[in-house]
């Protein structure tokens, strides 16, 4: 009979626990925090894909019918989360969980399934196909390559660049800051502090700082049970419910009350539905080709982007800020994204706020192993995750976003070749709400300033494939009415 000391010592060969510095207590403790960090996804996935209608909005809704299946896209998403995230663990050895891609997953709403003439099984049919392309990109070698060739500045500005996207996330997510009234974003309702989930939050941010800079261990996941908590007494005293335009001071994402019922039956009837190239006889072949190009190229870079920045924080990365066994990690990603449009949920791919796990201590694949639990637990215990609102769990994510911004000071900013590049890296990712722009304006900022100063012999061959390819995806548009009035 196997002993709990020698069980644990096989963990912590397998995983290299004590040799990244870690420990099984902290991968553990890793593992809830960036599931509570990401668990929203659970909640927020149904409602964007879930409630539009296919066919140009005549259709049906994801699921079938006309009625949303909300229960369904839930338990879907919660499903192929858990299971890749434990691949993740178990094969790539790193902490970073996957779930359902944001951005990709109103792409593929929006701009695929809401098609006149698409249904929802096309739309996650192309979903499929772009994960195998992604798959045979990474097989080749290509996708590593193309990270390599992005100069280790501009891999820093990725990382810098992403915490503040994170920070900026929180701080909109959890309505500190808002659409405002005739400027474009301002400070909570009509510029005031208003509503008591506000308050939640900020005391939830002041607590998760002075548990922090105290070095208390598990102080992000003590910050968020004890916001959620504070948010539970809160709604039961004050009756805040949901935010709402009619209830602008409500909560964001979840009222925070104890649920009915703990234990819900998942039922996974999406996982299957899918017409593989189905789209191809509803739209041009040229519109559906140049649909997947889009998706890959911007799960292309995004995971590269997270990858890095989780690396980066969790002292992962080798001498060309490349993270330890990269292209294993990006075969499991690539498999996500093929698995997400198989299960009917949409691109999965590399979620930042595992960032949240590796600043707790998370340094190997058993922290994904626990988040990964964690998913398929919740597709049982869906009541218990809609308790976490997003007051109180988005004050973790602003103290990773400044973490991850002290890696600024390691770009050279009087050097104007990757000074401004970097800097166009990392203003667009919260500016424009995306990885992807970010990461793709700087790729063509480096090749433009390197051409205007005469030096453009020193671009790397493969960063003027990634230049011209990110020219197209940002002209995709234009490009495609050109193609189909030639075609």
């Amino acid at each position: 009979m196997t002993t709990p000391a020698v069980a644990a010592g096989s963990l912590d060969r397998f995983f290299k626990i004590t040799e990244r510095g870690s420990t099984i207590a902290r991968e553990i403790r890793g593992g809830f925090v960036t599931f509570f960090a990401m668990a929203y996804i659970i909640v927020l996935n149904p409602l964007i894909i879930g409630t539009v209608r296919d066919d140009g909005g005549h259709g049906h809704v994801l699921g079938g019918g006309t009625d949303p299946h909300l229960a369904k896209v839930a338990a879907a998403t919660s499903l192929v989360a858990g299971v890749m995230t434990i691949l993740m663990g178990a094969i790539a050895n790193f902490p970073m969980a996957i779930a359902t891609g944001l951005g990709l997953n109103a792409f593929v709403t929006f701009s695929i399934a809401a098609l006149p003439g698409m249904t929802w099984a096309d739309a996650m049919g192309l979903v499929v196909l772009e994960g195998i392309v992604m798959l045979v990109l990474v097989l080749s070698g290509f996708r590593v390559a193309a990270f390599k060739a992005l100069p280790p500045p501009m891999k820093t500005a990725i990382s810098v660049g992403i915490g503040l996207f994170i920070t900026f996330v929180a701080f909109f997510d959890s309505g500190f800051i808002r659409a405002g009234a005739g400027t474009p974003v301002q400070l909570g309702v009509n510029g005031e502090l208003n509503g008591w989930p506000l308050l939640v939050f900020c005391f939830g941010l002041i607590l998760v700082i002075a548990l922090y800079v105290r070095k208390l261990k598990g102080a992000i996941l003590i910050a968020i049970l004890v916001t959620t908590a504070l948010a539970v007494i809160v709604e039961a005293m004050g009756r805040q419910g949901a935010l709402t335009d009619k209830n602008p001071t409500g909560w964001g994402l979840n009222v925070p009350k104890l649920p009915s019922d703990w234990i819900a039956t998942p039922d996974f009837g999406l996982v299957g539905h899918i017409s593989l190239f189905g789209s191809f006889s509803k739209i041009s072949v040229i519109t559906a080709l140049l649909l997947i190009f889009s998706l890959v190229l911007a799960d292309f870079f995004d995971t590269m982007g997270t990858m890095v920045a989780i690396g980066s924080k969790a002292d992962l990365l080798d001498k060309e800020g490349t993270p330890e066994g990269a292209q294993t990690i990006l075969v499991v990603d690539s498999v996500a994204a093929a698995a997400g449009g198989l299960a009917s949920v949409s691109s999965n791919t590399g979620y930042i706020e595992s960032s949240a796990g590796v600043s707790e201590g998370a340094r190997t694949g058993f922290a994904s192993i626990v988040t990964g639990v964690l998913f398929l637990l919740s597709t049982f215990l869906s009541p218990v995750v809609a308790v976490v609102p997003y007051e109180a769990a988005t004050p973790a994510l602003v103290l990773v976003g400044f973490l991850m911004m002290q890696q600024v000071g390691g770009i050279d900013w009087h050097d104007w070749d990757i000074a401004i590049p970097a800097f166009l890296t990392i203003v667009l990712m919260p500016f424009s709400y995306s990885i992807t722009v970010g990461i793709g304006a700087g790729c063509i900022a480096f090749v433009v300033v390197k051409v205007a100063r005469s030096r453009a012999r020193q671009v790397p061959p493969l960063m003027w494939l990634i230049a011209a390819l990110f020219a197209i995806y940002f002209a995709i548009a234009p490009v495609q009415d050109i193609l189909d009035r030639i075609f």
